[in-house]
C-alpha cells in the first residue's frame, strides 16, 4: 500500500490531508507535527508528533517506513524543516513536494515596512519609536519574540493560541489568547480598543489572519512585514488541488 508522509501543523496541511482522504480513501496517510501546539485541530488520520533528528533522521524514516511520497506543508517560516525535507527526500530517493500558500501582496493603501528577519523588524520598530512611544501588536509567533525584548520605547501586545512562557515575552508585554480566523471588523475593533500604533506580522498568506492587514489598511496603520525565508529547490505548489494532482503522478 502506498504511504504519504505529510509534514503539517497548518490549516493548509489539514485541508490537503482531508482532500487526499476523499480522493484516495485506501491511501495510508501519516501527518507529522512538530508538537509545539498543545491542542491542534487535526484531521482523522495517523498522527506522528516530534522531530526526526534532522535530515538524516527523516531520510531514515522515509526508507524504514516505506514512504511513497513526502509532502512538506509546514508553515512558510519553518525554513529548517523544509530544508531538511528536501535533503532527506533526495537522500532517500523519495518524491518530495512543497505545498506553500501564496504570500500576501502589498495593495494600494498598505503602509508596509519590509524586514528581512525578526532582528530587522525590531530595528524598524526602534527607528519608528524614536520620537514617541509605540504600542505594538506583535504577531510573529512564540518562536520569534526574542529580538523584541530590548526595545525601550515600545509596549507590546502579543496574541497567541496558547499562553507563552514568561521568558519568551518582551518585558511588560500584554498577552491576548485567541484562535483565528479573525474577521476584518473584529480586527479593526481590536486595534482601536488596544490603541495599537503599529503591527509586526509575518507574511503568512491565507485568509485566517489577513483581517489584521485589511484593518491596518483601513486605519492607515503601518505594518512591519517580515519577509518569508527562501524555500529549498524542488517542486512547489500553492493549493491542495495542485498537490492532489502531484500525488496522482507519483502513486
Amino acid at each position: 500500500m502506498a504511504r504519504i508522509l505529510v509534514l503539517g501543523g497548518t490549516d493548509l496541511a489539514n485541508a490537503f490531508v482531508e482532500a487526499l482522504q476523499t480522493a484516495h480513501p485506501d491511501l495510508e496517510i501519516v501527518l507529522s507535527l512538530a508538537g509545539r501546539t498543545r491542542s491542534p485541530k487535526l484531521p482523522d488520520c495517523t498522527i506522528r508528533t516530534g522531530g526526526f533528528g534532522g535530515a538524516e533522521g527523516l531520510a531514515a524514516y522515509l526508507r524504514d517506513e516505506g514512504i511513497t511520497a513526502l509532502v512538506d506543508a509546514t508553515h512558510p517560516y519553518a525554513a529548517q524543516i523544509s530544508a531538511n525535507a528536501a535533503k532527506a527526500a533526495l537522500e532517500a530517493g523519495t518524491p518530495c513536494l512543497h505545498l506553500v500558500r501564496p504570500a500576501w501582496e502589498q495593495a494600494p493603501g498598505d503602509n508596509w515596512h519590509h524586514a528581512r528577519d525578526y532582528e530587522e523588524a525590531a530595528g524598524s520598530l526602534d527607528a519608528l519609536s524614536q520620537t514617541h512611544p509605540l504600542t505594538v501588536f506583535l504577531t510573529v509567533g512564540r518562536q520569534g519574540l526574542e529580538p523584541f525584548h530590548y526595545l525601550m520605547n515600545c509596549i507590546h501586545v502579543v496574541r497567541s493560541v496558547e499562553q507563552p512562557d514568561e521568558a519568551e515575552l518582551p518585558p511588560g508585554a500584554r498577552v491576548v489568547l485567541a484562535r483565528g480566523p479573525f474577521r476584518e471588523a473584529d480586527e479593526e475593533a481590536f486595534l482601536k480598543e488596544n490603541e495599537i500604533d503599529v503591527i509586526v506580522s509575518k507574511n503568512s498568506g491565507g485568509t485566517a489572519t489577513y483581517g489584521k492587514i485589511l484593518a491596518a489598511r483601513t486605519l492607515r496603520m503601518p505594518v512591519v512585514m517580515v519577509e518569508r525565508p527562501p524555500l529549498p529547490e524542488g517542486e512547489i505548489v500553492e493549493d491542495a488541488g495542485s498537490a492532489l494532482n502531484w500525488v496522482d503522478t507519483v502513486l
